[in-house]
């Protein structure tokens, strides 16, 4: 009896202990709210604040340099990106589509918005619209410099050669023997030095030559009969040379779509004697276009200053039109009289006891209206019109 009195009593304890335990988790698990004190909340209000949603916008973002006059790659050029509504400009673009393709009118700096006032369809857009810059440098391909080089009907493959072309440029080379020390012409004048018996020294003009032995072992000066007979070298130095422009630029710097100058409107003739004065007013010719003197070219920085020195050497620059579909770089070997002779069988002719009359002293040349003789150390021009 004892024993089950105890149980009875643990088995209430435990009913209570279950009623307590209902009562207080019943009006979290019911959704019924518990009635915070003043106090919680006071504290609850201060520490979850009201945010406000921040709008935000894709456009389009520079992710590296986009100089002038570049036209706007597919890959690693722009990309949308989400930017504060508020801090968008309003002519930020929002779609790659209105990007891609198109030419910058202006330098864009990286991680900054494209905005249509930076772009252009086209090269006569970029000319229209009266940038800052010129035409040549918004077209010159990035990693070239332009250099003008003097150019006439022979050397520029009779005005064959257009915009957008391949060039490549030969050099032709006269070389001679200097003295090393005075960078003088051979021979050297000589001076004949003399001592009396009282040993002064008497120093009298000689000729110019060399020392050598005469007939029966007496010494002789041999002087030469004329100047020294320069040596010639052409080869081919710069390949696929860019050509930038046939011709002068026009000065304001723009030429990319601009039109022609129009023809002056000629004074009206009025209607009485229109006929007789037309007859007797001289058919009007055009004035003819000059011919070309100076084509630019966009060349490597190195191969600019090859450009430079063989214009301030005065050395003949000859250009070598290249197929529109070739610009690969190949070798080529110098040519002297030399090569000409051992590559094409040239055998020098023996010496006969006749020969021609009147005797054979130049070759007839072909020669356009301009011939460039070499003289001494001068280099002239001769202008020859039929």
């Amino acid at each position: 009896m004892r024993g089950r009195g105890r149980l009875l009593l643990l088995l209430v304890l435990i009913i209570l202990l279950g009623v307590v335990a209902v009562v207080l988790l019943l009006p979290r698990f019911s959704g019924v709210p518990t009635t915070p004190s003043a106090g919680e909340a006071e504290r609850q209000v201060e520490v979850i604040p009201t945010a406000t949603p921040i709008p935000f916008v894709e456009i389009v973002i520079a992710v590296q340099e986009l100089p002038r006059g570049i036209r706007i790659p597919a890959e690693n050029a722009v990309e949308l990106r989400r930017w504060p509504a508020e801090a968008a400009p309003f002519n930020a673009l929002q779609s790659l589509d209105d990007v891609i393709g198109k030419i910058a009118r202006t330098d864009i700096p990286r991680e900054s918005p494209v905005l249509s006032t930076m772009l252009v369809d086209n090269l006569r857009e970029l000319a229209e619209r009266g940038r800052v810059g010129s035409d040549a440098a918004a077209i010159m391909p990035p990693g070239l410099v332009a250099v003008s080089v003097p150019m006439d009907r022979l050397t520029g493959v009779a005005y064959a050669i257009r915009e957008g072309d391949y060039v490549d440029v030969i050099l032709s080379m006269l070389f001679v023997d200097v003295d090393e020390e005075f960078q003088s012409l051979f021979p050297n004048n000589n001076f004949l030095v003399t001592f009396d018996e009282e040993g002064n020294i008497t120093i009298g003009q000689g000729v110019p030559g060399r020392l050598d032995v005469g007939i029966g072992g007496s010494p002789v000066i041999v002087s030469p009969s004329e100047q020294q007979r320069p040596r010639l070298v052409t080869q081919r130095t710069i390949q696929s040379a860019w050509v930038l422009r046939v011709g002068d630029f026009p000065i304001e710097g723009n030429y990319i779509g601009a039109t022609p100058t129009p023809l002056p409107t000629p004074t009206a003739v009025p209607a009485e004697g229109a006929e007789a004065q037309a007859a007797e007013r001289p058919p009007s010719v055009p004035t003819p276009k000059p011919p070309p003197d100076i084509i630019t070219l966009a060349v490597s920085p190195q191969d600019a200053v090859v450009l430079v020195w063989a214009i301030d050497s005065r050395i003949p620059i000859t250009l070598a039109l290249r197929s529109a579909t070739d610009i690969s770089q190949v070798p080529t070997q110098a040519v002297s009289l030399e090569y000409i002779m051992s590559n094409y069988n040239i055998s020098a002719p023996n010496r006969l006891p006749y020969a021609l009359e009147p005797a054979l002293r130049s070759i007839r040349q072909l020669i356009a209206f301009q011939e460039i003789r070499l003289r001494e150390d001068t280099t002239t021009t001769t202008t020859t019109t039929e």
